[in-house]
């Protein structure tokens, strides 16, 4: 249930179209529905703009399935993050069948309703190929929230000629994230060259001593361009959620 849904609930409640019972049905489980091993915030989207996602690493299917009823039920969107495809396969005939599964991000989407029109627009750079999985969590996360994304595949500093082809696709974005492991250089470079603030993602990519992307996270943290935030590593959803609020702001704006 969002800010829209309890807008219609009470209209509805005001023209005598539902009972006062039938409101209280649809309220009750606000804020939030014990499950006994979950507490599902239905009342996150109200608060937060966006509903609560789920962390699927972990969980058995049988909580998996039983929280995205819960959600579903109550009218809420569904995103499901690290959702391994062995998983996926186990959960897909209990869940909705309006679930979308994205493979390379590892993130189950399931809509309440028709697709909005997306807004704005993030401009998400990877590295290299090897970077794309978490690339496309961000992706897909900010999508989902109702931001237009482009990407911007393989393009690290190695080869930096590739990214300079790009320079006039990166200044028409409101907000840039960039995914890079190794050495973690790309955030700085982009940084360097665009006004635009950065959300820098490190990942785990690259040889013994990237420390499984500690040096990458060291070196986005250490950025000597200005304008550039990092989040922890292999975080793409945490990028995608941050970039989107950073681009409503500029819907905000130019309205």
């Amino acid at each position: 249930m969002n800010q829209e849904d309890i807008k219609k609930l009470l209209k509805n409640l005001h023209a005598r179209r539902i009972s006062p019972d039938a409101a209280f049905a649809r309220l009750k489980k606000l804020p939030y529905e014990n499950l006994g091993f979950a507490n599902i915030d239905h009342h996150r989207s109200i608060r937060g703009g966006f509903p609560e996602a789920i962390y699927c690493e972990g969980k058995t299917a049988d909580q998996l399935v039983a929280i995205i009823k819960k959600m579903t039920s109550a009218g809420s969107d569904v995103l499901g993050a690290r959702l391994s495809p062995e998983m996926y396969k186990t959960i897909k005939k209990k869940i909705s069948a309006k679930a979308v599964y994205y493979p390379t991000a590892r993130i189950l989407v399931c809509r309440k309703g028709k697709k909005r029109g997306k807004k704005g627009l993030i401009n998400i750079v990877a590295a290299g190929t090897s970077d794309i999985p978490v690339a496309e969590e961000a992706a897909v996360t900010a999508e989902t929230l109702g931001s237009r994304v482009e990407r911007i595949y393989d393009v690290g500093v190695a080869g930096i000629h590739r990214l300079l082809d790009k320079i006039d696709q990166l200044g028409a974005s409101r907000t840039i994230i960039t995914v890079a492991g190794m050495d973690g250089a790309l955030a700085s470079v982009v940084g360097g060259l665009v006004d635009q603030p950065i959300i820098a993602v490190p990942t785990s990519i690259g040889y013994g001593a990237s420390f499984n992307g500690l040096a990458p996270l060291l070196t986005m943290l250490n950025s000597c361009a200005v304008g550039v935030a990092t989040v922890n590593i292999d975080n793409g959803f945490g990028a995608g959620c941050i970039a989107h609020r950073i681009n409503l702001l500029g819907e905000k704006e130019a309205s």
